[in-house]
């Protein structure tokens, strides 16, 4: 099973006077499931080996009820609740690497256009094959890529359209700005020139 993310964006108004309220359901607008995105911002499924940007704070304090209330409704299987307001995302340096090269191998293959990035995993038997791993191990014992610990770089040819690659994410590889996030942050932008950026979060929680 895989994990996935849930959560509400919450705004509050310019003076501080109204409690939060639940401005807009997360699954409204990001209906993903994307481990480095999830390891980037929050901690959750951080194979990238990030540093995350707002891993484990709970749920705020003062958490809309409705928010309180959904979360509350996933009972035992919530997990990974936390928070991030919209002046903290606005101050992120998209382009800063991972503090760690990826515990998955990217897999590139040819094409007219060029080399293009085709998936990674944390274990394929080609790959073992490919980079000898199988005359390292001990007989009967699986060999994963993270008892190893590769330069950032090291790749390994696979005939002449295929090749494996060891490498370092950065956030924005994680997070494109054009990508399945992109909705999520155009209504708190939209809602913070509203009502001010520290005036507007995202409160999240994950289950499996």
């Amino acid at each position: 099973m895989g994990t996935d993310i849930h959560g509400f964006v919450e705004c509050t108004d310019s003076w501080g006077d109204e409690p939060w309220s639940a401005a807009i359901d997360l699954g409204l607008l990001y209906g993903g499931r994307d481990y480095d995105a999830f390891g980037c911002l929050f901690g959750v499924r951080n194979f990238a080996g990030f540093r995350p940007l707002a891993e484990g704070r709970g749920l705020p304090e003062d958490v809309a009820p409705a928010v309180r209330e959904e979360f509350a409704g996933w009972g035992r299987d919530a997990h990974g609740a936390t928070w991030i307001g919209w002046a903290e995302l606005k101050r992120v340096d998209w382009s800063e690497p991972a503090e760690r090269v990826d515990a998955r191998i990217h897999e590139y293959r040819r094409t007219p256009d060029g080399w293009v990035m085709t998936g990674k995993a944390a274990w394929s038997p080609r790959v073992a094959e490919v980079a000898d791993l199988n005359r390292r191990r001990d007989p009967g014992r699986l060999v994963r890529y993270e008892e190893h610990e590769w330069p950032e770089g090291t790749e390994w040819p696979d005939g002449d359209d295929l090749r494996y690659r060891v490498e370092r994410m950065t956030r924005r590889g994680a997070v494109p700005p054009d990508g399945a996030w992109k909705p999520v942050w155009t209504v708190m932008e939209t809602l913070a020139a509203l009502h001010g950026d520290e005036n507007v979060r995202l409160t999240v929680w994950f289950d499996c």
